[in-house]
């Protein structure tokens, strides 16, 4: 299990990936679990890996090897960093 998931894995039960994080995440009961953005940053870039991102729940999709200019356009297209510039 990678190291990210640990904390949450101990505290939410047995969670495997970024998919089971994230199908638990938005199975919790608070207001900004359907919303809140959860962007996958896999090496997984198949069509059928992007629809698994999407039927578990993630918001965007960025295949490895990470282009930055890509990683920032979701960041800022889902927390509106750049709204005011």
């Amino acid at each position: 299990m990678s190291h990210l998931f640990e904390p949450f894995a101990r505290e939410h039960g047995d969670i495997n990936s970024g998919y089971d994080a994230t199908r638990k995440i938005r199975s919790m009961d608070r207001p900004d679990a359907k919303t809140i953005p959860i962007i996958a940053m896999t090496a997984n870039a198949f069509v059928e890996d992007i629809q698994e991102s999407k039927e578990a729940g993630m918001t965007e999709h960025i295949s490895k090897p990470l282009d930055i200019d890509k990683v920032v356009a979701a960041i800022c297209k889902y927390t509106r960093i750049l709204a005011h510039e």
